[in-house]
């Protein structure tokens, strides 16, 4: 395993990193669970940011300020919806976490925390998208060394316990 990358579980607004990923809807404007959370964290200043990006598309990226976060920076991402695995949700999702550091990178941001992307209500099976959150990060890790940690950050024990699984495979 990477020392780059850390496994925390609980509140990802309260994160102390660069930027703190938003696992959001292609409006941008809020709406359930991490993207809820992130938003009602922030502030209201957030919304306002989001509603001059114009939106943004599966597997794309951008980025705001944090406001009243501990991180100053948010990228938003969103992920693909699950329609049984046979309509690029693999390849979206990987576009996802590429989409992100893209930004970090961009930004000269060093430390980056993501939530599970596409596993609430976009319904992707959470060892799946798990398995394509790690592989991923690893290999972009590589890529960019300037990013000198990662965490993942699972709002359940279940969730945490999965990262942890996945992240022996790669030892």
């Amino acid at each position: 395993m990477s020392s780059q990358i850390e496994l925390v579980c609980g509140d990802i607004t309260q994160l102390d990193v660069d930027a703190i990923v938003n696992a959001a809807n292609n409006s941008l404007l809020g709406g359930g669970g991490v993207d809820g959370a992130i938003h009602a964290a922030a502030g209201p200043q957030l919304l306002d940011e989001c509603r001059s990006l114009g939106g943004c598309e599966t597997g794309e990226a951008k980025l705001t300020r944090g406001y009243r976060l501990k991180a100053p920076w948010i990228i938003h991402t969103v992920g693909p919806v699950w329609y049984g695995g046979d309509d690029q949700e693999a390849e979206m999702l990987e576009q996802c976490y590429r989409s992100v550091f893209g930004q970090a990178v961009a930004a000269q941001l060093n430390s980056v925390a993501f939530p599970a992307i596409s596993c609430g209500v976009y319904g992707y099976p959470a060892k799946e998208a798990i398995a394509i959150a790690v592989g991923t990060v690893l290999k972009l890790l590589k890529t960019y060394p300037q990013i000198d940690k990662v965490i993942f950050c699972s709002f359940s024990q279940e969730m945490h316990r999965l990262y942890q699984e996945e992240l022996k495979l790669h030892r």
